[in-house]
């Protein structure tokens, strides 16, 4: 048997980036990462043989863009979804980077069990944003925890993040407007002082729908506010800046 066959299991689909080169297994029903994690990943800036620290990892595709796009970077991953964390090893595995990634089952809010203090460079997340109790919870478990703050909340990954970092790392995250300034809050509550900051909008025309920021562990007082970035264009169709990202995630080798 092929060994790339024998890593996907029945109730999962393989999905591709970079023109076939990177390999995402997904569950055909249940989680499946979104728009969001692209725009995360798009928006980390990393540097040469840095340690990144990805928390509430799922599927791991931020995980596995960075260090395709990276090739010099180290990452641990973390999900406290036995399953997830499972599935995610094996999309390691399926692109051969199984000594330069690594999925840890764990609690993102529990650093000590996987992280030791100050041993990290940068920490990336896209947490889970719904408060119990604010509308209907997913029934489906996977989504329940992805979405809704049932296993930890932005407070949670920030305090693990602050752990983890270096002196001067940084943090980076995506989180919605809406919740804007209580994200901005506990980072300055945590010394990860906010640097840089991006509005998400769906459309030209449209309120924000996401910010993507990241945070200088023990940094000053300074942020710089980038210019939007929109999903759409007035048309319907996708903006030119998000057609240059899918292009880029779907550019064939060579």
């Amino acid at each position: 048997m092929d060994r790339s066959t024998s890593l996907i299991h029945e109730d999962e689909t393989v999905e591709t980036l970079f023109g076939g080169r990177l390999k995402i297994l997904q569950k055909k029903k249940g989680y499946r990462y979104t728009i969001d994690s692209i725009l995360l990943a798009h928006f980390v800036e990393l540097k040469e043989e840095e340690r990144l620290l990805e928390l509430g990892a799922g599927s791991g595709v931020i995980s596995l863009v960075l260090a395709f796009r990276h090739p010099s970077i180290r990452i641990t991953g973390v999900e406290i979804q036995e399953a997830l964390a499972g599935m995610a090893g094996r999309s390691i595995a399926l692109n051969g980077l199984e000594g330069r990634v690594k999925i840890v089952h764990g609690d993102a809010g529990n650093a000590g069990d996987y992280a030791e203090a100050r041993s990290f460079d940068v920490a990336v997340f896209n947490p889970p944003y719904r408060k119990v109790g604010s509308g209907r919870v997913n029934p489906r478990e996977e989504k329940a925890l992805a979405r809704h703050e049932v296993a930890g909340s932005v407070k949670d990954f920030l305090r693990t993040a602050r752990h983890a970092l270096k002196p001067g790392g940084r943090v980076c995250l995506i989180y919605p407007c809406s919740r804007m300034v209580e994200a901005l809050h506990r980072m300055r509550s945590e010394k990860l002082e906010p640097k840089r900051l991006r509005m998400v909008h769906s459309r030209p025309d449209s309120r924000g729908d996401f910010i993507l920021v990241e945070g200088l562990k023990g940094g000053g007082e300074e942020l710089s506010v980038l210019t939007p970035l929109f999903i759409y264009d007035g048309a319907g169709g996708y903006s030119v800046e998000l057609k240059s990202l899918f292009k880029n995630l779907s550019a064939p080798a060579g």
